[in-house]
C-alpha cells in the first residue's frame, strides 16, 4: 500500500495497479496485456480489411489490364486528306466519341474481337446509328446526341447526301470527315458495333427491358430499328436506339459491377468480344476513362437528339432538315464543355422515361 496526501491535508491510501486486481470483491481492472491483446485484434482485423479491399481491386484491375488488351483495332478510321483549315479545333475540355452502329448485311460479325469479316466494304455497310458522346472534363455525367441518318447534308467529295451514306461510300475516315466539318467538333474517338455485336451483346447481359416488354437480341434489333411506323420517323428510331443504350448501361454499369471482380470480368468479356475502337484509344486511355467513369451511371446520362428543323423530301427521299442555328449552339456548347449549361436553359428533343 501506498499512502498519500490530499490537497486538504487528509491522508489517503492508493492501491497499486495489482492490489486492486487482487483485492477480493473488487471488480478487475481492465489490463495492460487485456488492451494489448484487443489492439491486436483491431489491426488484424484492419489488415485483412486491407487485403481483401487490395485483392478486390487488384483482381478487377487484372480484369480491366487483361480485357482492354483484347478490344478488336480499327486502324486508319481517321481523314488525313483534309487541309489543315479545315480542320476542327480541339474542344476546350472533356472528350468526344462517335458511336456508330452498322448494317453490315453480313451473315459474320464486322466488328469485336470475332470479327470475321471486315469492318467496312464500299456499298457494303450503312451507319445506322450514329451517336456524338461528349465526356466532360470532370466525368461527372455523359451526354449522348444522336445524329439521325437521314439527315441531309455534305458529304466531301460527293455532294448532299444523307448522312449514313458516308459511312457507305468511304467508312470510318468518310464519316468522321463528314461528321467534323457538319459540326465543327473534333471526334477523339470512334467505336463501332454491328447488328450481330447487337444481338450478341443483348442476349449475353440476359436482354433488355424497353417499352414495357422484356427482349432477347433479336427482339431488341427489330425494336430499334422500326422508323416507317413510329409517329416522327427517325427521330422517334434515334430515341428507341437511345432508350436501348440506356437500358444497356443500367443494366450493366451498376456498383456492383464495377467493384466485383467477376461480374466486372463478365461485363468486360461481353462488351470487348463485339465492339471495335479506332487505333488511337490505347490500353491506358481504355483503362483511365472506365477508372473516372466509375461513379457514371445512367440516370446521370443525357439523352437527346440534335435540333432538326423540319422533314422533306429531296430526290424522292425522305429526309431530316438539321436546324442549322440550333445546332450551332449545341456543337459550340460541346466545343467549350458546357453542356450543363445547354442543357439547363435549351428546349431539347430529349429521350423520356418512355420511347413510341
Amino acid at each position: 500500500m501506498m499512502t498519500t496526501t490530499d490537497p486538504v491535508g487528509h491522508e489517503r491510501t492508493a492501491e497499486t495497479e495489482t492490489e486492486r486486481e487482487a483485492a477480493p470483491g473488487k471488480a478487475p481492472a481492465p489490463t495492460r496485456r487485456r488492451r494489448s491483446r484487443t489492439r491486436r485484434v483491431l489491426l488484424g482485423a484492419l489488415v485483412l480489411l486491407v487485403v481483401g479491399v487490395l485483392g478486390v481491386a487488384g483482381t478487377l484491375w487484372w480484369a480491366v489490364d487483361h480485357y482492354t488488351g483484347k478490344v478488336d483495332r480499327i486502324p486508319n478510321v481517321f481523314p488525313t486528306n483534309v487541309p489543315e483549315s479545315e480542320q476542327p479545333q480541339a474542344a476546350k475540355g472533356g472528350e468526344t466519341f462517335l458511336l456508330v452502329g452498322v448494317d453490315a448485311r453480313s451473315d459474320l460479325p464486322t466488328t469485336g474481337r470475332g470479327a470475321e469479316a471486315p469492318e467496312w466494304k464500299r456499298g457494303a455497310q450503312r451507319s445506322d446509328t450514329m451517336m456524338l458522346v461528349h465526356l466532360p472534363a470532370d466525368h461527372k455525367r455523359a451526354y449522348v446526341v444522336s445524329l439521325p441518318r437521314d439527315s441531309w447534308v455534305s458529304i466531301p467529295g460527293n455532294g448532299k447526301a444523307k448522312l449514313n451514306a458516308a459511312f457507305s461510300w468511304g467508312g470510318p475516315p468518310l464519316l468522321i470527315d463528314t461528321v467534323q466539318r457538319l459540326t465543327d467538333l473534333k471526334v477523339d474517338h470512334l467505336a463501332v458495333i454491328d447488328w450481330s455485336g447487337f444481338r450478341t451483346l443483348t442476349d449475353d447481359i440476359g436482354g433488355v427491358d424497353l417499352a414495357g416488354k422484356h427482349m432477347n437480341g433479336e427482339q431488341a434489333l427489330t425494336y430499334v430499328r422500326e422508323r416507317y411506323n413510329l409517329p416522327r420517323g427517325d427521330l422517334d428510331r434515334t430515341h428507341r436506339q437511345q432508350a436501348f443504350l440506356r437500358a444497356v448501361i443500367a443494366k450493366t454499369l451498376t456498383k456492383d459491377s464495377m467493384s466485383n471482380p467477376l461480374k466486372a470480368k463478365e461485363l468486360l468479356d461481353q462488351v470487348t468480344g463485339v465492339v471495335s475502337v479506332d487505333d488511337r484509344l490505347s490500353d491506358g486511355d481504355l483503362r483511365d476513362l472506365m477508372w473516372s467513369m466509375r461513379g457514371v451511371r445512367a440516370g446521370d446520362m443525357v439523352f437527346m437528339n440534335a435540333p432538326v428543323g423540319g422533314l422533306d423530301m429531296i430526290k424522292g427521299q425522305s429526309v431530316v432538315l438539321l436546324d442549322d442555328n440550333g445546332s450551332e449552339q449545341l456543337w459550340e456548347a460541346m466545343r467549350n464543355d458546357t453542356m450543363d449549361e445547354y442543357v439547363a436553359n435549351h428546349s431539347l428533343d430529349r429521350l423520356g422515361s418512355s420511347t413510341p
